[in-house]
């Protein structure tokens, strides 16, 4: 059985959070004087001199209307890694506890794990890149707090299997996190419309990635009221800035722009394969519910030097277990990728392939 309480760390428990003059005053006056700002205001604009809202209110009200989640059930963070390492400084124990991770998957999991001392238990895809359930089912024991799953998964693309995912969240009695990073590309549902059928279910999304505003640094975790507590209580007091707030408050105004980008990524995407795949160079494009492909190469190394020296940067993926072999690469615009495509034209005829 599901208990919150028995996860938590005991400092966490008794923690008593830090209030901020923003917490102890919420609402409109004429003159604040209780938060040690500079009244005179700011160089750069006067809003900038006033502490932003330490919970975003209207950010998450916002997001509330795009998302079907109502606020209470809403994190902000600085990008979502501040959510993960939350996660850990919250619920596990440092070298005592443990997580499950599933690579090849999003390697801050296991950073942020080694910065706060907890064990990973690396349960390894299959050669299809779903999860071995058998495996993760064994790696779980009494101090097993967190099983992290990327899906779509970065750096394969694809979307984890879905009834793989409830079992899981349907038999384990620590948190599951489910990475939603690249959801906006993907034919899978989100999970955040099962939060209120799971209460050990955490999921992260971002406004990195569909919405373009990866400079601004804002993820988002949604959960219960009672862990979305937890992360407002361990957060430092004023962790999104006041230009942040406002720039995401304005881009969230502009659905239906990001919506024809993603209708025009994935259709690129879709023509990108098409095109790879006429190519010697290329052996395997796997599938993607993503904003990328992974794409295994007869000449990983060879090629990722030569799109360098062109000026075109993709990601070297080919040291990754389960990737040998493989670069992945981001959509991008139609030119971007008619470049691409050149240069690895141009590389097999250099190379006589």
């Amino acid at each position: 059985m599901f208990n919150l309480q028995n996860l938590l760390r005991k400092n966490i428990k008794e923690l008593i959070p830090y209030s901020s003059a923003r917490d102890e005053f919420k609402g409109e006056a004429s003159v604040y004087l209780d938060a040690n700002e500079n009244s005179y205001g700011s160089p750069l604009n006067e809003s900038f001199n006033r502490y932003p809202d330490p919970l975003q209110f209207k950010v998450k009200k916002r997001l509330s209307e795009i998302k079907g989640v109502p606020p209470q059930n809403i994190f902000l963070g600085n990008g979502s890694d501040e959510a993960i390492d939350i996660l850990f400084r919250a619920f596990c124990n440092p070298g005592s506890d443990n997580v499950i991770t599933v690579p090849p998957t999003y390697g801050m999991y296991e950073v942020s794990a080694n910065i706060n001392d907890v064990e990973v238990r690396k349960i390894k895809l299959k050669t299809d890149f779903q999860p071995n359930m058998e495996g993760i089912a064994e790696a779980i024991d009494e101090h097993t707090k967190i099983i992290f799953i990327c899906s779509p998964n970065n750096p394969t693309g694809n979307s984890i299997n879905r009834d793989d995912i409830e079992t899981i969240l349907a038999n384990f009695n620590g948190l599951v996190v489910i990475d939603e990073a690249y959801i906006n590309y993907s034919r899978q549902k989100t999970f955040i419309q099962e939060l209120t059928e799971y209460s050990n279910l955490v999921v992260l999304q971002t406004l990195s990635k569909a919405w373009g505003l990866a400079g601004l640094r804002i993820g988002m975790a949604f959960a219960s009221e009672e862990i979305i507590e937890i992360f407002n209580k361990v957060k430092p007091p004023y962790n999104i800035n006041e230009a942040s707030q406002a720039l995401a408050l304005q881009a969230l105004q502009n659905v239906e722009q990001v919506n024809n980008w993603i209708k025009e990524t994935v259709a690129e995407r879709e023509k990108l394969k098409l095109e790879l795949n006429t190519l010697e160079s290329v052996l395997t494009i796997y599938p993607s519910d993503a904003n990328f492909i992974l794409v295994k190469t007869i000449q990983p190394k060879e090629i990722y030097q030569f799109m360098v020296n062109k000026g075109i940067i993709v990601r070297d993926r080919s040291k990754v277990e389960l990737c040998e072999g493989c670069l992945r690469i981001t959509i991008g615009t139609p030119h971007e990728n008619e470049l691409l495509i050149e240069a690895f034209k141009n590389f097999e005829e250099l190379n006589k392939i």
